[in-house]
């Protein structure tokens, strides 16, 4: 399975940050990683100069299964870090249920 982090102009990330994320990410994604090709995550700023916005910061990723269609969730959070953590959430979820249902249906 193939990582890339990416971050608008605006959003301060760096190596270490993504060696961070691509971990938690492989850890919480183990279960799934036979299925997946690849992983993308897009962190970027929405709220431009204001900094002090409570929903300031948006996470979206992208997880393309072998053959399927890609699963995209999103969250948006003060940091970086809580708006990954939640699309992440959102993903893992969002996987059990694609994934489950095809287990299911192949029975």
């Amino acid at each position: 399975m193939d990582f890339q982090f990416n971050t608008g102009n605006k959003v301060d990330g760096d190596a270490r940050m993504d060696a961070h994320f691509e971990a938690r990410f492989r850890e919480r994604l183990d279960r799934f990683e036979p299925r997946l090709s690849r992983i993308e995550v897009h962190v970027r700023d929405t709220d431009g100069t204001r900094r002090d916005g409570p929903d300031g910061i948006e996470a979206v990723i992208e997880a393309r299964p072998y053959n399927g269609e890609p699963l995209t969730t999103s969250d948006r959070a003060a940091t970086p870090e809580a708006a990954v953590s939640a699309a992440l959430q959102k993903l893992v979820a969002r996987l059990d249920a694609t994934f489950g249902k095809a287990d299911r249906v192949r029975k």
